[in-house]
């Protein structure tokens, strides 16, 4: 079952993650592209703990590794997958830089509605695990951008076929035309959204 509306499915499953509706979001404004493109210092336990400030607790990511931005193998087909999976910030990151290109971290804040220190931190993860790289901006921008690297890919491919893997196994007792319409319900629920907040998600020009 792993096909072309496999992928599609999985991809749109990945996008409800990010769905920002129902749980709208205080995204706080900070400075100029040149100084959201600097990385952000490791937090720390006052980060977290009692003194955190509160749109920082709200707006961190409940799968955010700080270090390898890595989570345990959960996975229905655990023979099929690496031994490490990225988180879902993670995967959704890598996911948009492969979609759309280069992007600064201004554009990435505003393109999953989060606020710049957030994506500071989880940027900043996948920068020490060299899933992603600075560059100068290629338009010759102030800010630097971030790319994903091919170790970066690499990843993500292997992530996108073990969640892609899971849900064959999860599906496959369905008939191909209810796995059809589930795919179709969420394309449609996940392009209202984006229409709705001005934000689409870079598709395939073959995606309808």
């Amino acid at each position: 079952m792993l096909d072309r509306r496999l992928e599609r499915l999985e991809r749109e499953l990945m996008l409800v993650a990010r769905c920002s509706v129902l749980t709208p979001r205080e995204r706080k404004v900070q400075g100029t592209e040149a100084h959201e493109a600097e990385p952000q210092k490791p937090s720390t336990k006052a980060d977290t703990g009692k003194g955190a400030h509160p749109d920082t607790r709200v707006e961190a990511h409940p799968d955010t590794r700080a270090e390898a931005h890595t989570a345990p193998q959960t996975n229905l087909g655990a023979e099929s997958c690496t031994p490490t999976r990225l988180d879902r910030s993670g995967y959704l990151l890598l996911s948009r830089l492969d979609a759309e290109g280069a992007m600064s971290i201004g554009q990435l804040a505003d393109a999953f509605q989060l606020d710049v220190s957030t994506v500071n931190r989880q940027t900043g993860a996948l920068l020490r695990a060299g899933l992603v790289e600075r560059i100068a901006d290629p338009d010759g921008g102030l800010a630097r951008k971030l790319r994903i690297t091919p170790r970066g890919a690499d990843r993500m491919a292997a992530e996108r076929t073990c969640r892609q893997t899971d849900l064959s196994r999860l599906l496959e007792s369905w008939p191909s035309e209810e796995v059809a319409r589930l795919e179709d319900v969420l394309t449609r629920f996940n392009r209202e959204v984006e229409r709705q907040e001005g934000r689409a998600w870079p598709r395939g020009t073959g995606d309808v």
